[in-house]
């Protein structure tokens, strides 16, 4: 670690936000709001993804489309920036959109953490269903949805219009892809499944097993398209990594909904707050 990398803390819109060094790379910056890991990103190799959770993003990612295609992709929820950083690195010419409510973090990110002039990505300080919803039709290949008020999903981005709205700014055959975090019985993430079964033709589910089958508190990757899914290439992908991961498709998203109804906005309620420890540092 240089002399010039010493942890930033600053008060943004949602919290304590601190950056903080990693003493093993160079460059390398842990992102955390209020005590929860938030993002990791080497500003020196943004193929390195420190977090299980958006290597399973970035596979999406990788299987969106043929190795290399420029992309148009919407990211809602900002953080560090660590998705866009990777898409911009391994599809160049990709446009994306970043929103990011938290203009605080925004402008932290901005000043410690900067992004490469030509790296295509826009930021921008708002609402993410209020932009998805205004956002023109079949306009994004990919959708990414990674948003978080400290360590909950808000409700206004867990209901089945917000699915439908989703699928509207895809384009035919696009993909969207949510980062939800759920434990046993799972009523939240079965209403998410719920939700999107509504709007999409095609579901799949990507979690560590110990996840899917209830045995602890964690994230998981809810897949959505109108067009089959790239379940082989994915399952490949996430059997590989370190802490290996299932995707469930075809009658498993289904089979783990277990009955549960689409949530209308009316009835709609954040994620549930993770057990103390569930996301800790250690």
């Amino acid at each position: 670690m240089s002399d010039e990398q010493i942890p930033v803390v600053r008060d943004v819109g949602q919290g304590t936000a601190k950056l903080m060094p990693d003493v093993d790379r160079d460059r390398a910056w842990l992102l955390t709001v209020d005590g929860a890991p938030q993002s990791y990103v080497d500003l020196d190799d943004p193929h390195h993804l420190e977090f299980e959770y958006v290597r399973r993003l970035a596979h999406v990612l990788d299987c969106a489309a043929e190795p290399g295609l420029a992309l148009d992709l919407l990211h809602l929820g900002g953080g560090a920036l660590t998705l866009p950083r990777y898409a911009a690195a391994t599809r160049a010419g990709s446009r994306q959109t970043v929103v990011e409510f938290d203009a605080g973090l925004v402008d932290l990110v901005t000043e410690h953490l900067p992004l490469a002039a030509d790296s295509g990505v826009t930021v921008h300080t708002a609402d993410a269903r209020a932009w998805l919803e205004a956002a023109p039709a079949a306009s994004a290949d990919l959708v990414v949805a990674d948003v978080f008020g400290g360590s909950r999903v808000p409700a206004q981005l867990t209901s089945v219009e917000y699915a439908r709205a989703a699928a509207r700014v895809l384009r035919p055959g696009g993909l969207y892809a949510a980062n939800l975090a759920d434990g046993a019985p799972f009523d939240f993430l079965r209403a998410q499944v719920a939700n999107f079964a509504d709007a999409f033709a095609e579901l799949a589910l990507i979690a560590e097993p110990a996840v899917l089958r209830g045995r602890r508190f964690g994230n998981a990757v809810l897949l959505a398209s109108d067009a089959p899914l790239p379940v082989g290439a994915l399952a490949r992908k996430c059997a590989a990594d370190p802490f290996p991961a299932r995707v469930e498709y075809g009658d498993g998203p289904a089979r783990f909904r277990k009955g549960a109804a689409p949530v209308a906005d009316a009835d709609a309620a954040p994620s549930p707050a993770p057990p103390e420890g569930a996301f800790s540092l250690g």
